[in-house]
């Protein structure tokens, strides 16, 4: 059994608001010395705390894979280039079911290697995310003062996450405005896919408590997803949605348990901790499980070819 504080999702964005951003920005970078003055940005709730997400008119809270790689990374665990979708993959994908779910599994790749600092492998997902954003129709999401402000600010790790907050709004009320709930749904779908990964593969590289508790809490994320897609009639999305469903009978075993303990709030520092926690109950039996159905969804999405 596992015991979990219940903490604030602090740094929240999408890998559809990450795609999108970073592909506006690769779009819109010629000399990359120019514009090298950054300005301070400050963090917002709406930019950047919120975990609610608004697909097709109903609420969804699903987890941010960026946050799945910060925790791994504060794991101790070291990059693998090795767990990413390979970036030059990304001309094999002729459709646009396959070109969404990858975008959002590019975009967790690339929230991934810019979080351990890899430049070079970063460009490459750049180049795949912006290639893919154009195919799908949707890198005209984010305006130049955006874009202008990305590029001042891109090696600030604290006003990016800002900043893609507000991109965050602006993909959302574009695709919304567009009437392309179908490619935003897929993205989401194709990050939380990419996050799973992460987490499966770091639990058996080194298996901590923490990362066994991200798995286990997938449970009410995996749910909403399998709503979000069960309003596509799309044969392959049908087909994606019975894996999904497949994959919540495992986790049909996991239970929690939430005990509630007021918070306490420190007003000289105006920090208010959460003392609130949630007991989870989980066995390596079911995560071994889980490791191989998202094994076997995620080979399914990153070697989707057919036209």
């Amino acid at each position: 059994m596992i015991i979990n504080k219940n903490m604030p999702n602090k740094h929240f964005f999408t890998p559809l608001a990450f795609a999108l951003l970073t592909a506006g920005f690769f779009a819109s970078c010629g000399d990359p010395k120019k514009d090298e003055v950054k300005e301070d940005l400050v963090e917002t709730p709406d930019t950047v705390k919120t975990s609610v997400l608004n697909v097709g008119g109903e609420l969804f809270s699903v987890p941010s894979p960026i946050q799945t790689a910060l925790l791994i990374q504060k794991s101790g665990i070291p990059y693998d280039k090795a767990t990413l979708n390979a970036s030059n993959k990304v001309n094999t994908f002729s459709t646009d079911y396959g070109r969404s779910l990858n975008l959002g599994i590019y975009g967790a790749d690339l929230g991934y290697v810019s979080l351990y600092n890899q430049t070079q492998d970063a460009l490459g997902y750049l180049a795949a995310v912006k290639q893919l954003a154009d195919k799908l129709g949707i890198s005209a999401a984010f305006d130049a003062t955006t874009m202008e402000r990305i590029q001042k600010n891109v090696t600030n790790k604290d006003s990016m996450m800002v900043l893609v907050g507000i991109a965050y709004r602006q993909s959302d009320a574009f695709l919304k405005n567009n009437q392309r709930t179908d490619v935003s749904s897929l993205v989401l779908t194709g990050g939380w896919i990419e996050s799973m990964h992460f987490s499966v593969t770091a639990y058996k590289t080194k298996p901590t408590n923490d990362v066994k508790f991200r798995i286990a809490e997938q449970k009410l994320a995996l749910t909403s997803l399998i709503k979000i897609l069960g309003n596509n009639t799309n044969k392959d999305v049908v087909d994606l949605t019975a894996q999904f469903t497949d994959l919540a009978k495992v986790y049909d075993g996991i239970s929690f348990k939430y005990s509630f303990v007021a918070p306490t709030t420190d007003t000289i520092k105006k920090v208010t901790t959460i003392n609130s926690t949630t007991e989870v109950s989980i066995t390596d039996e079911q995560i071994i499980k889980i490791s191989e159905k998202i094994k076997e969804i995620r080979n399914k999405i990153v070697n989707t070819t057919q036209s």
